[in-house]
């Protein structure tokens, strides 16, 4: 029997007795714990959790997987090497979190205004190369990189009127660290580094005036729309991986039945999360669109067109800041060239 768990505070002490499949007792082999860099009141927090007990459920009781929100652990950009050292067994993140560590992860894990549906990316992902690329990325730290998710193209919070890039110029905005912020600066904009669990707050004491956070009906959910009452939807600029990897010793040492229900789960998963995320996001618009102070701004095509032109100068910088920033820019630009979603 095995056991992963190191933190004394989520060591669970006993594995449980097992789970009956057909009558049989399955003895419990796998206790892990991944953290998610989502808040526990994130409306698809809820998503991850239920991944993981089909993960328990696929793998007749042998798998026991415990979901936790971010910080619960370490901080949202320390996963990495927790995960890698076995302090957690796993996580559930953006992977821009790390580009200090490798500017790779930015071009991985968060390309802005390369992806204009979730599928295209699944489709880079497994089926382009994108896995591979990954997992040369990931194993130097530790980790095996089981797939990818996202929650769809985010919308965007903003306190003022935006209605095309000329609009960006100094909006103090928040973005993640890394090639988002810089995206966002060429576009004019004057880009704040907070966690998301601060965005809220900094909305309504007016420290920032907009905010690329995630999608619109999580932002609806959290009264977001209670100070930034010009939401931009659809999104024109971020749509971030979700990582979910773990310790690569642990996942080296599982029999191939076991590594193929993770990977499968992870396929699913995906696909779970954008359909949920999808239909909750036409709700919350009604929602929004019947509010009186809310007014949702949709960016023309020529609009998105000059932010994803400013987006593709700094995939260019980003690319020459390590081998593996280059190795990505390449594998993924020529996937999106080949598939007709970046003009020659």
């Amino acid at each position: 029997m095995k056991s992963y768990k190191f933190k004394s505070a989520i060591f669970c002490g006993v594995v449980a007795a097992g789970a009956l499949i057909g009558g049989t007792a399955i003895a419990q082999e796998y206790q892990w714990t991944f953290q998610t860099s989502a808040q526990a009141g994130d409306n698809f927090f809820p998503i991850e959790e239920e991944w993981a007990e089909r993960v328990g459920v696929m793998s007749g009781g042998r798998i026991e997987i415990t979901v936790v929100p971010v910080g619960t652990v370490v901080a949202h950009n320390e996963t990495l090497e927790a995960v890698g050292s076995g302090i957690l067994q796993g996580h559930i993140t953006d992977p821009s979190y790390f580009s200090g560590k490798d500017p790779a992860f930015a071009m991985l894990g968060n390309l802005v205004g390369a992806w204009s549906a979730p599928q295209q990316m699944f489709n880079y992902m497994n089926y382009g190369g994108g896995h591979e690329l990954f997992n040369e990325l990931v194993n130097p730290y530790g980790l095996e990189f089981l797939g990818a998710s996202a929650t769809g193209v985010e919308a965007f919070l903003s306190t003022k009127p935006i209605n095309g890039v000329a609009d960006l110029k100094g909006i103090k905005m928040r973005a993640p660290e890394g090639m988002v912020q810089e995206v966002f600066a060429a576009a004019g904009a004057a880009p704040v580094n907070l966690p998301g669990s601060e965005v809220y707050t900094a909305l309504e004491k007016g420290v920032i005036d907009a905010a690329d956070y995630t999608v619109f009906s999580t932002n609806h959910a959290q009264g977001m729309h209670e100070f930034a009452n010009y939401p931009l939807y659809p999104g024109f600029h971020s749509m971030p991986v979700i990582d979910v990897s773990m310790n690569k010793a642990i996942y080296d040492d599982l029999p191939e039945d076991l590594k193929a229900i993770l990977e499968v789960s992870v396929r699913d998963f995906a696909q779970d999360m954008v359909a949920r995320l999808e239909a909750a996001n036409a709700i919350a618009v009604v929602e929004a669109t019947a509010d009186p102070n809310i007014t949702i701004i949709n960016w023309s095509d020529e609009e998105r067109a000059k932010f994803r032109a400013i987006a593709q100068t700094q995939w260019a910088n980003w690319a020459e800041r390590s081998e593996m920033a280059g190795k990505a820019y390449k594998s993924v630009t020529d996937y999106l060239t080949s598939t007709g979603l970046l003009a020659k």
